[in-house]
């Protein structure tokens, strides 16, 4: 229907939306802590990780009583803002590990020989860290794909997500619809999955055999 159909398109919206900022801020954030040296690197880095931690309703009562103010309530910006805050932990957490076996010596060079901070970035780090950048792209967008207590409490009715719509479905009446739709959830959920085990076997591959 109609109404499902609207939910399935602000759901694909807002996630691949949001993936592509926490993307963005995900992998500068973990740049910056894997050279950054200070005694507060630990509450930074705490600070960015709290929406993991946080509980999603007392995230979600935050985020509401900070964006009202703003006029973000119930609009399209203001939820891709708020599964920004959520997904980009996610890639942090994943392009950090990355960067843990990653020798900073290399841009370094690549600085020597003439290249510009982004050319060296493109060039250097963006190939070595890609799998972590990737892994963490799709648990971002699980996240956000998935969530529903953000929208219960920021969403208007022009950007009911897929989940918020199975969540009203089950509560005023039992539908096969959301039964099918939670099989659509679940087979993009294995894709997923498929995914990442895929990212990782060519990590591995690509560890093993750095020339391949």
């Amino acid at each position: 229907s109609p109404r499902w159909m609207l939910s399935l398109k602000n759901s694909m919206i807002i996630g691949v939306s949001a993936t592509i900022l926490s993307m963005v801020l995900g992998t500068l954030a973990s740049l910056g802590l894997a050279q950054w040296k200070s005694k507060f690197k630990p509450l930074v880095l705490a600070i960015v990780l709290s929406p993991v931690v946080v509980p999603g309703v007392i995230t979600a009562v935050g985020l509401y009583f900070f964006f009202a103010p703003l006029g973000l309530t119930g609009s399209y910006s203001g939820l891709i803002l708020a599964h920004t805050a959520l997904c980009t932990p996610f890639v942090v957490i994943t392009v950090s590990a990355t960067l843990q076996s990653f020798d900073m010596n290399l841009s370094r060079a690549a600085a020597s020989l003439g290249a510009t901070p982004m050319v060296g970035f493109r060039r250097v780090i963006l190939p070595l860290i890609l799998p972590g950048l990737a892994s963490g792209a799709l648990f971002a967008f699980a996240t956000s794909f998935d969530e529903v207590v953000i929208v219960l409490f920021m969403a208007g009715p022009e950007q009911r997500t897929l989940p918020r719509e199975m969540f009203a479905g089950i509560r005023e009446n039992i539908s096969p619809t959301i039964t099918a739709v939670a099989v659509v959830l679940t087979i993009i959920s294995v894709i997923l999955l498929a995914s990442m085990e895929l990212l990782r076997r060519r990590n591995e591959r690509l560890k093993g055999n750095p020339h391949g």
